[in-house]
């Protein structure tokens, strides 16, 4: 345990089944012309829409609208601010998945001062300071997994030979409202869902394990973990109540924001940064497909390299906490690691070779693996263990 650790600006949060209605008072606040970023189509096409776009023209509020198709790049966020650029929005708001919400917090980053997002990449161009100003940003998830919703990062990706998928951030950046409403994500499809909850279990996981770990954020991520670990499953395959499903895995992907944001993450994400750069690999099938092999190499190093490490006593609460079961020690891991690993079968997460990785390729994922995620992994990794992490993933 940290015994000293410091909590980053969060966002109000409205949460809650209908809280979508509370979005044009919310809105109001702020004054009457608004940047709407959204999905290609999902959103759309909803009742939601409808229903939120009367609302709005109801209240007064007028709306210019981009529209996000697959994961961000620099050339799109570039490209809007530069279409943007010198016209009054008073809010801009992302509602949508992980993809829609990383657009709209750049573009609000960026409408005003007007410069490139390149100027602020991580580990891209001069990494100049951000000064903003900023544009009120309100943030609307319709998936439940990134906990792009309360996080300070917008990540980007250039994709192919020479790309990167990196990060501007800044707590600027970081939204005025987080409205997060389960009941958005009725309509989100199977795969996408098995991924995304993937992706917010191993935010969890990952962060309760940092080496910036603390009270505060093991408390959230316990509890986020339990979320997924009651509501994942029955909501894929259909044997529970799909409201109250929903609502857990709302939640869970919230407090994987969070937790992400205030304690780091580890070797998966370190990993699905490349991955998701050089092939076509959505960010939480990289994650899904990689948790349980990246789990098992980190407590087999723990136990090797660092036997009295504390990490891996939270590794057994994790075990026990999905197992149900007052297991301890060994038992515990091999609990935690067959369930992630029956996770990833029944929630039919795709291999790496899918996307056209082979084993030629593990070098140079390897190499451009150790950013800032990898830094506050438990236990430093060697090169050998990381490949041998995608390889058992091929």
């Amino acid at each position: 345990m940290n015994a000293h650790f410091n909590i980053a600006r969060l966002p109000r949060i409205e949460f809650g089944s209908g809280s979508l209605g509370n979005l044009p008072a919310i809105l109001s606040q702020y004054g009457r012309r608004l940047l709407i970023v959204t999905g290609a189509w999902s959103f759309l096409v909803s009742a939601h829409w409808q229903t939120l776009a009367n609302q709005l023209r109801d209240m007064g509020l007028s709306w210019e609208m981009v529209q996000v198709d697959n994961e961000p790049s620099p050339a799109l966020v570039d490209g809007c601010v530069q279409a943007f650029h010198g016209r009054t929005f008073d809010a801009v708001v992302g509602i949508g998945g992980g993809s829609a919400l990383d657009t709209a917090k750049a573009i609000a980053g960026l409408l005003k001062p007007g410069n490139s997002v390149m100027d602020h990449l991580e580990g891209v161009g001069p990494e100049l300071p951000y000064r903003g100003p900023a544009t009120p940003f309100i943030a609307v998830p319709t998936t439940a997994g990134t906990g792009s919703e309360a996080t300070k990062n917008s990540v980007l990706s250039r994709h192919g030979d020479g790309g990167f998928k990196k990060s501007f951030r800044d707590e600027k950046l970081v939204a005025e409202y987080a409205v997060v409403d389960p009941d958005l994500l009725a309509n989100c499809p199977p795969n996408v869902l098995a991924a995304n909850g993937m992706d917010a279990f191993t935010q969890l996981l990952e962060s309760y394990v940092s080496t910036k770990a603390n009270p505060f954020t093991d408390a959230l991520a316990l509890s986020g973990m339990e979320a997924i670990r009651d509501g994942l499953l029955p909501w894929y395959e259909g044997t529970d109540d799909g409201a109250t499903c929903r609502g857990k895995m709302a939640y869970a992907a919230l407090l994987s924001g969070i937790t992400l944001a205030q304690a780091g993450l580890g070797s998966v994400h370190g990993l699905a940064a490349p991955l998701g750069a050089f092939f076509p690999i959505p960010h939480g099938v990289a994650c899904g497909t990689l948790l349980a092999v990246a789990t098992r190499s980190n407590i087999a190093a723990l136990r090797d390299r660092a036997p009295s490490s504390p990490v891996l006593e939270k590794y057994a609460v994790v075990g026990r906490l999905l197992s149900r079961q007052p297991l301890t020690g060994a038992a515990s891991h091999a609990a935690l690691l067959n369930i992630l690993e029956n996770w990833t079968k029944r929630l039919e997460i795709p291999r790496l070779v899918n996307y056209g990785m082979t084993a030629d390729d593990v070098p140079r994922i390897v190499a451009n693996s150790r950013g800032s995620s990898m830094k506050t992994n438990p236990i430093v990794l060697d090169d050998n263990e990381i490949g041998q992490i995608l390889r058992a993933r091929l």
